[in-house]
């Protein structure tokens, strides 16, 4: 047996298969690329309501319960 597999076991570790962890990583970075992306549009959405609000094309009442419009 390969060293890391004799350490794994006397650990008392779960074992997960290289394919299964490559797979599990894949899924990480997408969600962090979906992440950015959302934060990014929340971003120009809170910058369009601030602009709205300077044009008076909306109302300048704070949305309550709403972090980061008041």
């Amino acid at each position: 047996m390969e060293q890391g597999e004799l350490e794994s076991v006397t650990s008392e570790e779960d074992v997960v298969a290289v394919s299964k962890m490559k797979e599990m990583q894949n899924r990480i970075k997408s969600l962090e690329r979906i992440l950015g992306r959302k934060t990014e549009e929340v971003e120009i959405l809170k910058e369009a309501v601030r602009i709205a609000r300077e044009k008076k094309l909306i109302s300048q009442k704070p949305l309550h319960g709403v972090e980061g419009f008041e």
